[in-house]
């Protein structure tokens, strides 16, 4: 969404953009697992599946814990019904479509799309992640720990680029935890595939909180910007935040909204690592956080940063 051109006098009074595309919260209580999605995969029937509890709700749609009846196998299902809110509508379709081009150990994983044309339900059953997600680990993580999470989210982003996908809400509440310490990215509903190298990813979908500058302010960039630079941004603000417990474009308890983030994030300062920290994760963190889009890494290139030496 392009901001209106007073913008530089710091006028608040912007054209907020639609309810539907707002996502004000730094955090959600709502873990919304999406995965790759392949319909009839592995065999498995709608029919064979006994629910066992809700794991969450929320976007018209509830995630069930399942379990196959026959082999006990425990996965997640995400149902959604009836008369769905068109964008989400479409959020649904282009999270299958994207999903259904993906096989990679760090995105969560679909077994299968189950429809029922009829009453208007889709329902996607999906690898089922028992430790949450890394919003519950905010403030509770060590470098080397974050050094370990970081690797496995750029491999899953290095790969979704790779495949011109864009992800666009990258944060702590869509990343999914196992009790293997695997991490892996979930929720595609306002990603973006990529079809012709001048498309831009810079509109107005996501979380804002976690938007980087050239996606609150198309302009400034010029239409010029890295299109997958967005990404890195919010990564970056999601390794800082697990790392100090709050989010780090406000002080802590400072409840955001728009004008305020818009304000931190376009005209503010980065955030960087407090004192304490290693050389290594303060000169990490600058490198995903620069607000010159075509100056942040990439994912491939934070890959190779020493902050994820295996000896760190």
């Amino acid at each position: 969404m392009a901001l209106v051109r007073e913008r530089r006098q710091l006028n608040l009074r912007l054209p907020l953009p639609p309810i539907s595309d707002r996502r004000f919260s730094v955090s959600s209580s709502v873990t919304t697992t999406t995965v790759a999605a392949t319909s009839g995969c592995n065999g498995i029937s709608a029919g064979d599946l006994e629910k066992l509890n809700v794991l969450g709700c929320g976007n018209g749609g509830i995630v069930y814990k399942v379990s196959h009846k026959t082999t006990s196998e425990i996965y997640a299902l995400k149902t959604v019904n009836g008369d769905m809110d068109p964008i989400f509508t479409r959020q649904l379709m282009r999270e299958m479509e994207i999903l259904r081009r993906t096989d990679s150990p760090y995105v969560v994983k679909c077994h299968g799309i189950f429809e029922k044309p009829v009453v208007g339900e889709v329902s996607i059953l999906m690898e089922y992640m028992d430790g949450g997600t890394l919003e519950s680990l905010r403030g509770g993580v060590t470098e080397q720990k974050l050094a370990g999470f970081a690797k496995q989210i750029l491999k899953g982003l290095s790969y979704l680029h790779a495949l011109k996908i864009v992800h666009r809400d990258i944060k702590p509440a869509n990343l999914l935890l196992n009790s293997r310490n695997e991490v892996k990215i979930a929720d595609f509903g306002v990603s973006k595939i990529l079809v012709r190298s001048l498309d831009s990813c810079n509109s107005y979908v996501g979380t804002c909180a976690y938007m980087s500058p050239e996606r609150f302010d198309s302009e400034s960039s010029g239409g010029s910007s890295d299109i997958y630079a967005g990404d890195i941004w919010s990564f970056g603000l999601m390794m800082l935040e697990l790392l100090v417990g709050h989010f780090p474009l406000l002080p802590p308890g400072q409840r955001p909204d728009w004008a305020t983030l818009m304000c931190a994030v376009c005209f503010g300062e980065p955030p960087r690592a407090p004192e304490g920290c290693s050389e290594e994760f303060r000169s990490f963190v600058e490198c995903c956080l620069r607000k010159d889009s075509s100056k942040r890494w990439t994912a491939s290139q934070l890959l190779a940063h020493p902050f994820l030496r295996e000896d760190l």
